[in-house]
């Protein structure tokens, strides 16, 4: 079981937990560590000191730096891996603290596989009015097709069901849930959304992007406590992954609230820097207060989630020319262009990053349409915009990031979960655009790594192993997929660490542990720099330290 450091004690003496408030520096020792300096360049050292009074590091080197502090407590890391706390720059704390609480459907082989899970999880939660589940992906069934409600219905008659997909573009419902929402076969399709439907245009229960909130307005809402347990729930896991910094990608003003009521509490653990959601109606009220800039970084705001598109696996990613495996579509535009235009230009008006989630060519090109024409040249390096996601680029555009200072913040993981079906969706051309870190880093575009937790595992390491080698778990395919666009191995750390601080303006407070940064640091079971790179996702994080005082040990 995962337990926080004042549970228990590992290669430290438990006397570091207790007296939280001591001024003294810390001198961590015997240790291999990497980091960056201001260059973003891989620095090596053996000893790191910081002062877990002020939370900030003092200095790192060799074992010369030990004498230099001789009142400082002395601590040994006993020969273990030491890098910066890892940061996540694209991922949903509430979305996976409340993932972590419904039928966990990732991985289903089979829609079958799938509602067996949905049926035992009823059972064990029969005072649950909806059941509720997330993580099906119906590319890896045998038939490769949307699932329905004939089966759900089987399993589950008495009360409403909804599963979200894995990517959370599409949801899955039983007759139960469609009834409720008074979805029928003369439903009419809502803008940026579909209905699917059988061959006699009667709903079969999955619905697409927009369309999922006729469904999803009708589940009831958690309360605050509830909202507290589920962010709890995601804190302990996320900092048992060695992530000490979150870039919350579309958080409603109910949720902004509550991480400002955590941090006010001293009760954040991990730094959030949330997105705000435009959705979100009091999106304007937001932008008028202006920017938080939070002096010890643990709630920054200044940033602005836009929904361009939706996700390739549901085909709702927009694209310039259609589907290659069904003529008949070209994606969605979850936000329509004229509307895209307005709540650009009042973010950007505002002075507030602007972070557009694009995965289609053609979102892509819309949205740097837009930074184009609404970001002045002199202003563009500055305001730091990014697009999420990225995926899939025309590589006509992919120059255009550099040329507007537009930052790629990409999902190395989504290559490899992608790589089954990516190229029956996009055919071969297109792949030369897709999932194209190499081409970006080449470029000189500095990309915000992340894994789009809950969608994906949160799990870092995961991403190194994507980034490196373009293969999945099991080596596969053999010399990586699309493998021109493999990354280093300190590429890659970078985009999970000082890249991504960048991304939310932290470059010099968090991810590098050089001097004057946030004591911020993680213990891991090996070196990742000796091992071969096949096992990188492997490896494990044995302590997690924010602002120089330790929060998790295994």
């Amino acid at each position: 079981m995962l337990r926080f450091a004042s549970l228990a004690c590992a290669l430290f003496t438990c006397s570091l937990f207790t007296n939280s408030v001591s001024a003294a520096p810390v001198v961590l020792s015997d240790i291999k560590g990497y980091g960056f300096d201001t260059e973003r360049q891989l620095q090596q050292f053996s000893v790191l000191v910081f002062d877990d009074a002020s939370g900030k590091v003092l200095a790192r080197g060799d074992t010369s730096l030990v004498q230099q502090y001789p009142q400082a407590k002395q601590l040994s890391g006993k020969g273990k891996t030491v890098l910066p706390g890892l940061i996540d720059g694209h991922g949903h704390v509430l979305g996976l603290g409340q993932y972590l609480a419904v039928a966990e459907l990732r991985g289903s082989d089979s829609e079958q596989d799938a509602v067996n899970r949905v049926a035992q999880f009823a059972k064990a939660n029969k005072d649950a009015p909806w059941i509720i589940g997330r993580g099906w992906n119906q590319v890896l069934w045998p038939t490769k097709q949307f699932p329905t409600t004939a089966l759900l219905d089987e399993a589950v008659n008495d009360k409403p069901v909804y599963l979200e997909r894995v990517d959370a573009h599409a949801g899955w419902a039983n007759s139960k849930a469609l009834a409720l929402a008074g979805i029928t076969k003369d439903s009419i399709d809502p803008p940026g959304g579909e209905i699917i439907r059988d061959s006699k245009g009667n709903p079969t229960g999955v619905l697409i992007d927009n369309a999922m909130a006729l469904v999803e307005q009708h589940i009831p809402p958690a309360d605050e406590n509830a909202q507290r347990r589920a962010l709890n729930v995601a804190f302990s896991h996320l900092l048992a992954l060695g992530i000490t910094s979150v870039h919350d990608a579309g958080v409603d003003t109910d949720t902004v609230k509550l991480f400002q009521q955590l941090a006010a509490e001293q009760k954040l653990p991990l730094r959030i820097y949330p997105m705000l959601s435009a959705r979100d109606p009091q999106l304007p009220e937001w932008l008028a207060k202006g920017i938080v800039d939070d002096p010890t970084d643990f709630l920054d705001i200044r940033s602005v989630k836009i929904y361009g598109d939706g996700a390739l696996g549901s085909r709702g990613a927009a694209l310039i020319e259609p589907y290659s495996d069904q003529p008949s579509q070209k994606g969605l535009l979850v936000t329509q262009p004229d509307k895209l235009t307005q709540i650009m230009q009042m973010t950007i008006d505002a002075g507030f990053q602007t972070n557009v989630h694009a995965i289609g060519d053609l979102a892509n090109r819309l949205a740097l349409d837009r930074f184009e024409q609404l970001v002045p040249e002199d202003k563009r390096a500055a305001s730091r915009h990014r697009i999420e996601h990225a995926q899939i680029v025309s590589p006509k555009d992919i120059p255009r990031f550099a040329k507007l200072h537009v930052l790629p913040a990409m999902q190395a993981v989504h290559a490899t979960s992608d790589k089954n079906m990516a190229g029956d969706r996009l055919g071969v051309a297109r792949l030369r655009g897709a999932y194209a870190w190499r081409s970006f880093v080449d470029q000189g575009s500095i990309i915000v790594g992340g894994s789009d937790f809950p969608v994906e595992l949160a799990n870092v390491f995961h991403g190194l192993h994507a980034s490196v080698t373009r293969q999945s778990q099991d080596n596969q395919p053999e010399g990586g997929w699309l493998p021109e666009q493999k990354l280093s191995l300190t590429e890659a750390l970078r985009s999970f660490t000082v890249d991504a601080a960048y991304g939310a303006f932290q470059e010099n407070s968090m991810g590098t542990l050089a001097p004057g940064s946030w004591a911020d640091f993680i213990l891991i079971d090996r070196d990742i720099y000796t091992i071969p790179p096949q096992q990188l996702w492997q490896t494990e994080v044995e302590q997690t330290w924010v602002n120089g005082k330790q929060v998790f040990t295994k």
